[in-house]
């Protein structure tokens, strides 16, 4: 992947660094986007004489984002082969107490931005590329209290299963994965709520937390040639949660003993 251009949505954040630096470990030069200059002005430093990094500071909700996006990933690096969309909201609740403005805040920046974004993408992007949604579980099964999260979660397989039979006559790959809850620091208060740990812990068959570094792996391999042959396609990233009813035996030792 030596020399591909990669953009990625909500690059400060937890996922979205971990993404940025194994793209870079990989060779990839990237351009990472989000609203604070601070945060992607102190990542770029970190960054400095590890890879090729640049950064735009932009709402990706905005009318003028993807196409400023996309023009300067093509001013700074000639190109782009690969989109990753990252960026979300972590909005979420039972629909009865779902405001419009909730509804609409998930809307925009899961759906309608990314939308908007591969849309404008797919003008520069050449045979080889790749289109990644960062998606959710929660967009595989119906979640309590999911609402406007899960819903976007499932528009996203729906747009990414619509290009990948669209455009991969044309040589570009449309995937999706689905992680399980992350921990980062977006997640940490709800980590140090029992009811939730317990729940994340004791019905996953691999016993451990999944890593930003987790996701940044698997959208190194969907981004790279040997995954040539994948598209359209929604992988769990959640140790087995998603598709199996594993219980713990210490959990289900707490049951007995009620």
């Amino acid at each position: 992947m030596q020399g591909k251009v990669a953009v990625v949505t909500g690059a400060a954040g937890g996922i979205g660094e971990a993404i940025v630096r194994v793209l870079g470990a990989k060779g990839l030069k990237v351009l990472g986007t989000g609203r604070s200059v601070q945060k992607l002005q102190a990542l770029n430093d970190a960054l400095a004489g590890t890879m090729d990094f640049e950064f735009i500071a932009i709402d990706a909700t905005a009318d003028e984002a993807p196409r400023a996006i996309v023009d300067v990933a093509v001013e700074k690096f000639g190109r782009l082969d690969v989109l990753v969309n990252n960026a979300g909201s972590f909005n979420f609740g039972p629909v009865d107490q779902t405001s419009d403005a909730m509804l609409d805040e998930v809307l925009g920046i899961s759906l309608r931005a990314p939308f908007r974004l591969c849309r404008e993408a797919l003008r520069v992007m050449e045979e080889g590329s790749a289109i990644l949604f960062i998606g959710s579980t929660w967009g595989l099964y119906g979640t309590p209290g999911g609402g406007a999260y899960s819903a976007v979660k499932a528009g996203q397989i729906g747009l990414m299963q619509t290009m990948a039979a669209e455009y991969g006559p044309r040589g570009i790959r449309s995937n999706y994965i689905a992680p399980t809850v992350v921990r980062t620091e977006m997640t940490t208060a709800f980590w140090e709520l029992d009811f939730f740990r317990r729940t994340n812990h004791e019905l996953t068959p691999l016993q451990r937390d999944c890593t930003a570094a987790d996701i940044g792996n698997m959208v190194a391999f969907l981004a790279s040639d040997e995954a040539g042959f994948v598209n359209g396609q929604t992988i769990a990233v959640d140790g087995g949660i998603s598709t199996t009813r594993y219980v713990s035996p210490a959990a289900i030792l707490s049951l007995i003993h009620i």
